[in-house]
């Protein structure tokens, strides 16, 4: 049985969110995104990675989320994190990269109801830290099954 989870964290807003690192396929920058017309309002283009078409998805929008007020040095760490979600590979807005951390499981508590921002079914769970929590997002529970129809139909176009 695992006891660990090793997870990539980074700032949406004022929030720290962690991913498991076997869900992100790699973090890159800032690219030109092309808009698609009548997509889902959080969902702001396509970007084209070495010949494939990824769905650039902001959780800022999905979520009502503050941007965070980025310093240049932030700029430099801000960017898209590309997720695998059941065989689809989505970009997810980030406003900065954190670092990769490894989590004891027995360290992840369930989330708190009042979480500011997302919902308590997005997420797996939370990590007290110094500074205030480390939120584990579900990636498969972000998007609908509806949704991840949608968002694949947007490649086609």
């Amino acid at each position: 049985m695992v006891d660990s989870n090793q997870l990539v964290t980074f700032q949406i807003g004022e929030e720290l969110y962690g991913i498991d690192i076997m869900d992100v396929k790699e973090i890159v920058r800032v690219q030109a995104i092309r808009v698609i017309p009548n997509a889902p309002s959080y969902v702001e283009g396509i970007f084209n990675l070495r010949s494939e078409i990824i769905p650039i998805i902001n959780l800022h929008k999905r979520f009502h989320l503050k941007k965070m007020v980025n310093s240049e040095e932030d700029e430099l760490l801000s960017g898209f994190i590309i997720i695998d979600v059941d065989g689809m590979k989505l970009g997810v807005i980030i406003d900065r990269v954190s670092r990769v951390v490894t989590v004891e499981q027995n360290d992840i508590q369930p989330p708190p109801q009042m979480l500011s921002g997302i919902g308590a079914e997005y997420i797996q769970g939370v990590v007290r830290q110094e500074h205030g929590y480390l939120i584990i997002l579900d990636i498969r529970d972000l998007f609908n099954p509806k949704e991840l129809q949608k968002i694949a139909d947007l490649r086609r176009q």
